[in-house]
């Protein structure tokens, strides 16, 4: 079984992280970009061979950011 990762950000160093996390697709076998800018995060996911979710998120919103988190574990 396949681990799940939860990207948060899709400035900076987000990217990177997808394209990492993209390139181990043996080991993960969800990916989740989540982003206040949902079409960065849509950009990178067409970049990727790799499919990945994209989420729209603003993680100042400590709630909205635990409902994501406890949705994605269900």
């Amino acid at each position: 079984m396949g681990h799940s990762v939860l990207n948060i950000g899709a400035g900076g160093v987000g990217p990177v992280v997808a394209h990492r996390c993209a390139a181990w697709s043996e080991l993960f076998e969800r990916i989740v970009l989540a982003s206040r800018q949902i079409y960065k995060c849509e950009a990178i996911a067409a970049e990727l061979s790799t499919f990945i979710e994209t989420r729209l998120l603003n993680a100042d919103k400590v709630n909205d950011t635990f409902d994501l988190i406890q949705e994605l574990r269900a």
